[in-house]
């Protein structure tokens, strides 16, 4: 089975653990993201929906940073426990359950999106692109990393990274969804969407657990991080004090 969503609810309960090396994995993703995302946006103030949170490693990362966040992901038990560890660490996360084809929010709701590890899974892209656009402020950005379509990145990311170093569990990605730079960068702009800067990530060094450590890199053939913003202006849309569940 490719495109296996229900890994991160079987493990839901060890999310947090550090027990299982490709959750590691996922969080130690978070700082390479971060150091790239970090210099397009003060996230302290901002409201920011992280769409496809699964446990909650980026929301934490968001809600340290100084940002009122939400998180939404269709893994059930894994919001459930990033719920608990929002709690135990303090943090006002909002964390609900869904798609990010039909997202709970009012429109205009958000200053930021953050969208990781997602866009290569969704059922309905242009839809999801859409409703990003839709819950964003005018003048809000839009940040995201996906894989890269090609030979090159179906091999790393499949053969190497699931099949021989089971950095992710075999049958997690589908590598017919992955998404070709110009196919994701029409696609904002179909959507209502200004792209912007882009640039690759990829392994930069190993933790003492000899896990490996992730940050901005100039090649952008197997992953690759971007930003967009949604264009400001009378007709923009609705402004909005914060996410509101849509009745």
């Amino acid at each position: 089975m490719r495109n296996d969503l229900t890994i991160y609810d079987k493990v839901a309960d060890q999310w947090w653990s550090d027990d299982l090396r490709w959750v590691r994995t996922l969080k130690n993703l978070v700082p390479g993201r971060l150091a790239w995302f970090d210099r397009h946006i003060d996230w302290n103030g901002k409201h920011v929906l992280d769409l496809g949170c699964a446990g909650g490693f980026m929301a934490e990362a968001l809600a340290a940073r100084g940002a009122t966040v939400a998180g939404i992901d269709p893994a059930a038990e894994a919001i459930e426990a990033a719920r608990r560890h929002a709690r135990d660490m303090g943090h006002a996360i909002r964390y609900d359950v869904g798609v990010g084809e039909a997202l709970p929010y009012g429109s205009a709701a958000f200053d930021a999106v953050v969208c990781v590890d997602v866009l290569e899974h969704v059922a309905d892209l242009p839809k999801v692109l859409a409703e990003v656009t839709r819950v964003l402020r005018p003048g809000g950005t839009f940040l995201f990393d996906t894989i890269n379509r090609n030979p090159l990145a179906r091999f790393a990311t499949i053969t190497i990274a699931e099949d021989v170093l089971r950095l992710l569990p075999r049958g997690t990605h589908d590598p017919a969804m992955f998404i070709k730079p110009h196919e994701l960068r029409d696609g904002l702009k179909a959507a209502g969407l200004m792209p912007g800067a882009t640039t690759g990530l990829g392994p930069r060094g190993l933790t003492r657990r000899f896990d490996m450590t992730f940050g901005p890199l100039p090649l952008t053939a197997i992953l690759y991080m971007g930003i967009a913003r949604k264009p400001t202006g009378a007709d923009a849309g609705a402004h909005s004090d914060g996410p509101q569940l849509n009745v």
